[in-house]
């Protein structure tokens, strides 16, 4: 059996000064911080001691830094990995989220979606996304680990999971996985039918505690 526990960063510098993410390497906050060792604990009471774990991460620093905390508890190391970063949106990163708001042109909701040029001169397009995140999915699939932990981004996360469900990419145009900031996505695939399963999405039970204090 397989599991693995999609993490989405928590909170991060560009979320409060209002700046546009993607690739803008922006790092956790204190309270970000916070969250992610309150990820790290949540992971370890969920999975068995001793069993074989590895853990991969987008490399930016807001990611790195949740992926270090999850592997102070497991004794791992980080396996950093470009293709997991969030959807560059190009020129508009680390501007303000107003910026980019006046200039961003959504998808149709028919026609050409995946390809679809959003206004902004480097931005990726959905299909560039998906792209990267399957290939990096199908490397950590092949590998045969049943615990694996991904550390990666809100938007990403919704590749990671159509990934792991094998929708076609050119079916992803439409598909949304939403997940608040610092949860925890349960993905399983059993080893009788290996059906693969989506046990939970955007699981923020952790934080209770940490938002509480």
């Amino acid at each position: 059996m397989r599991t693995i526990y999609a993490v989405t960063h928590p909170e991060a510098t560009h979320h409060v000064e209002r700046v546009v993410g993607g690739w803008h390497d922006s790092r956790l906050t204190p309270a970000g911080l916070s969250a992610a060792a309150s990820i790290a604990q949540a992971l370890r009471a969920q999975i068995p001691d001793g069993a074989d774990v590895e853990l991969f991460s987008s490399d930016l620093q807001r990611t790195r830094q949740t992926a270090e905390k999850v592997a102070e508890l497991f004794g791992v190391k980080p396996v950093l990995d470009r293709r997991l970063r969030e959807k560059s949106y190009g020129e508009a990163g680390g501007r303000p989220q107003e910026w980019l708001d006046r200039r961003f042109i959504p998808p149709p909701a028919v026609g050409e979606r995946l390809e679809h040029d959003e206004g902004v001169a480097g931005a990726e397009t959905k299909a560039a996304l998906a792209r990267r995140v399957y290939a990096a999915m199908d490397d950590i699939l092949q590998r045969p680990c049943e615990h694996q932990i991904i550390v990666t981004h809100g938007g990403s996360l919704t590749c990671v999971v159509t990934s792991w469900i094998k929708m076609p990419i050119d079916a992803v145009g439409h598909a949304s996985f939403r997940a608040p900031s610092g949860s925890i996505t349960t993905l399983r695939e059993d080893d009788f039918f290996h059906n693969r399963t989506v046990v939970s999405l955007g699981d923020t039970r952790h934080l209770a505690p940490a938002e509480a204090g």
